[in-house]
């Protein structure tokens, strides 16, 4: 659980404080042409995500098959902006019979 919970606030930290897309030369376009082109040419799906702020959804996507990964941000006005991309994907699944407290 910790290295899921510390991994998870690796990537939306790092999110949270990347420069402005200009700075980097990053890529932004509309949500579905992106969604399309990841699904269509690296074979990768949702896997999570979250609001950073009122203005910004953050999501993440990778595929199992190639171990490829994207992270990008969608603004309300559609326009996404890829913040990461990598390969090695790992993903992580909680241990069977560790359940949370109640």
């Amino acid at each position: 659980m910790f290295k899921r919970l510390f991994s998870m606030a690796l990537v939306f930290g790092a999110a949270a404080l990347a420069p402005p897309a200009q700075a980097q030369g990053i890529h932004c376009m509309p949500r579905d042409v992106l969604v399309q082109r990841l699904a269509n040419n690296h074979d990768e799906e949702l896997k999570g995500g979250g609001l950073q702020n009122a203005q910004q959804l953050l999501e993440i996507w990778s595929s199992d098959s190639t171990g490829s990964f994207t992270v990008f941000i969608t603004r309300p006005n559609g326009q996404s902006c890829v913040v990461a991309t990598g390969q090695n994907w790992m993903g992580m699944t909680k241990p069977s019979g560790q359940g949370s407290a109640s």
